[in-house]
């Protein structure tokens, strides 16, 4: 029982030792990070090029800026206008709902149809208006 112990740790202290061994050899370590060390001039280079990149806006759209969350008793529509078009981004059933059909758009109008479990379906229709997506 002691020699089936000890071959299974210098099994095991073996495995170990050669996957180490071919980590380092391609050169990430066991943490995943490199180990070169940059020199002076590249490290200014990379902090000049994060400064710029972070110093840099990031730009709105105005269809990302119309998006708009509609809550319903069957269920919740993210719906976004751009163009004049209204395009659906996502749509959500409401406990003991489901999805019938989606007309996602990009359209003029564009459709959910929430189904319950038993009654009536709820049929959402949503359009674009000057402040942005609305339903009928």
């Amino acid at each position: 029982m002691k020699r089936l112990v000890l071959a299974w740790a210098v099994t095991a202290a073996a495995a170990t030792g050669a996957a180490v061994a071919v980590l380092g050899l391609l050169g990430t370590g066991v943490t995943g990070t490199s180990s070169r060390v940059l020199s002076g001039p590249e490290v200014r280079a990379a902090l000049s090029t994060a400064t710029a990149r972070a110093a840099t806006p990031v730009p709105r759209t105005s269809a990302r800026a119309q998006d708009r969350l509609m809550r319903t008793e069957a269920g919740t529509v993210i719906a976004s206008c751009s163009g004049g078009l209204v395009t659906l981004r996502s749509w959500s059933p409401a406990q003991g709902y489901s999805v019938d059909g989606v007309q996602p758009g990009p359209a003029r109008e564009a459709k959910v149809e929430f189904e319950p479990e038993d009654g009536e379906e709820v049929e959402l229709k949503i359009f674009c208006t000057p402040d942005g997506p609305a339903t009928r």
